[in-house]
């Protein structure tokens, strides 16, 4: 019985290992998000850009329309009509039309589902992802990330930023001098300004946030009534303590 517990346990490590050391990402300076996810207009735009720029690839099959729609403020009518682009009921899950075979064959590997994305990498790392592609020509979709090097996804907001191009500089490694890529610079063609793009990234990384989540405003407000419910009772009990122990002492 021991002999086969330690073999489920080591198979288990087998298989989260690449997970873990995927998440861990390489040693990049994380930028801070910032989020708020109880910012409703911020999270309404964040689902525009997720249904307009990610669901193409990226989907989210353990989260449904209508719940998003309710918990962000979007009237279920405009959010049938402004967001939902094949047709799928307003209950369904949030899912596209590509195969993972498909996928497989036009990225190298089928993008991930992003649910829980916030939740395994954090929201930190998102928003640097998002703000750290540039141009590469040497790779299949002509960009590159600092944050994920070889990466194989398109940079999918590039009409929004423009193409950032490389910012380098010569690093020793390994004992010898190569050129490492240290941050990027926007080209200035894209349709937003620098200050606009970080906000429409925050705004997206605030709904993939949310989406991880979505009864985390409620638990915490229901856990400051819980909070608040034991602390009354507590001075109730320590007052009737005091009478009842009153002739004692």
């Amino acid at each position: 019985m021991m002999k086969k517990l330690i073999i489920g346990i080591f198979a288990l490590s087998v298989n989260l290992l690449p997970n873990m050391v995927m998440a861990a990402g390489p040693s990049v300076p994380l930028m801070e998000a910032g989020n708020d996810i109880s910012d409703q207009p911020s999270l309404q735009r964040g689902a525009k850009l997720f249904m307009n720029y990610c669901l193409g690839c990226h989907q989210m099959q353990y989260q449904r329309y209508e719940r998003t729609f309710r918990d962000i403020g979007i009237p279920t009518e405009l959010g049938k009509e402004q967001l939902i682009f094949d047709g799928s009921k307003v209950g369904g899950h949030i899912l596209n039309a590509i195969t993972k075979d498909d996928a497989a064959k036009w990225f190298g590997a089928a993008p991930p589902d992003l649910t829980n994305v916030a939740r395994v990498r954090g929201s930190d790392w998102i928003y640097t992802y998002l703000k750290s592609f540039y141009k590469d020509e040497s790779r299949p979709f002509g960009v590159n990330n600092t944050l994920f090097p070889s990466v194989g996804m398109p940079h999918v907001l590039q009409e929004l930023q423009g193409l950032p191009t490389p910012i380098t500089e010569e690093v020793e490694q390994h004992g010898e001098t190569v050129i490492k890529v240290v941050g990027t610079e926007t080209d200035g063609k894209g349709e937003l300004s620098v200050d606009e793009y970080d906000q429409a990234v925050r705004d997206l990384t605030n709904f993939l946030e949310y989406v991880g989540e979505p009864t985390r405003l409620e638990s915490e407000a229901l856990g400051i009534k819980v909070i608040g419910f034991l602390v009354i009772l507590f001075i109730l009990a320590f007052m009737l303590k005091k009478e009842y122990w009153r002739d004692v002492h």
